[in-house]
């Protein structure tokens, strides 16, 4: 506290990275800090770009959950028609997640399930002619104003940025999640 009884910290914003990094430095002298510097930053841009992604989806009139289902499907190409676990393998979520996606999709008109001619046993699911018309309006619509957003960037920063992003995705996915770290 100040002699005015104000915390230091009062009026602050978040630390900047180069703030924590030093911070670290001082409270564990040794410990390599310079992650700080990159992932900090990266974190807080993926929360910002969520949160704005939302809001966006939010006023287009959809959730992030059904737009990467219509999404996926429309990506697939004519007929527009995947099995739900070609829909899980894609969207890198569990099978329940995939079934309750499914099930708001076709309440909203946006899909439809059917038995799938490749197995016996699967269900595919297939974009109406409203899901593909409701996946392009928004999509268009939240690329425009993603695009708005990546204009802060030269060309050449964008390519650098793809190229580290896509590295070190790569890396990541690589990496066995069951070793230590």
């Amino acid at each position: 506290m100040s002699e005015t009884g104000e915390s230091p910290l009062d009026d602050v914003g978040p630390l900047s990275a180069e703030e924590i990094a030093r911070a670290w430095e001082r409270e564990l002298p040794g410990v390599a800090t310079s992650s700080i510097l990159l992932l900090t930053p990266l974190w807080r841009v993926a929360k910002l770009l969520a949160d704005q992604r939302r809001r966006t989806l939010r006023t287009l009139g959809m959730d992030a959950g059904t737009l990467d289902l219509v999404s996926t499907l429309r990506r697939s190409g004519p007929p527009y028609s995947l099995t739900t676990r070609q829909l899980g393998e894609q969207s890198l979520v569990t099978a329940g997640a995939i079934s309750q996606r499914v099930a708001r999709a076709e309440e909203d008109g946006l899909v439809v399930r059917e038995p799938s001619a490749a197995a016996r046993r699967a269900v595919a699911v297939t974009l109406t002619s409203a899901g593909h018309a409701e996946v392009e309006r928004v999509v268009a619509s939240l690329l425009a104003h993603e695009e708005r957003i990546l204009e802060r960037l030269t060309p050449a920063q964008r390519a650098a940025l793809e190229d580290g992003l896509a590295s070190l995705l790569d890396d990541l996915l690589s990496d066995d999640p069951t070793e230590p770290a």
